[in-house]
């Protein structure tokens, strides 16, 4: 997948805000990431879940390009299922080591 595919249509303002943004991060890898979880599961989520999602797309790209891959440790703070989720569209997923 190479750039998004979903109408944003039937979304409300704030999905389809979210939907752009994940396909608009600055790098590639969370473009692809981030833009496939939003396309797949975006109106789905609840409202709490939909914080959370805005909580992590605040953060620096390289760092969750990082976290997902393993290469930094993921903060416990984004230790959540959610988290999990979205590091599952990694194209070569691995699962993302758990914080002690």
């Amino acid at each position: 997948m190479t750039g998004i595919t979903r109408t944003s249509a039937d979304l409300d303002p704030r999905r389809r805000r979210i939907l752009f943004r994940a396909w608009h991060r600055g790098i590639r890898e969370m473009d692809l990431i981030l833009g496939q979880f939003a396309e797949a599961e975006l109106a789905t989520l609840s409202e709490t879940e939909l914080d959370e999602l805005e909580t992590i797309m605040r953060e620096e790209d390289n760092d969750l390009v990082r976290w997902i891959t393993g290469e930094q440790t993921l903060p416990e703070r984004y230790a959540t299922e959610l988290f999990a989720r979205i590091a599952a569209y990694r194209p070569d997923f691995e699962p993302v080591p758990e914080t002690k």
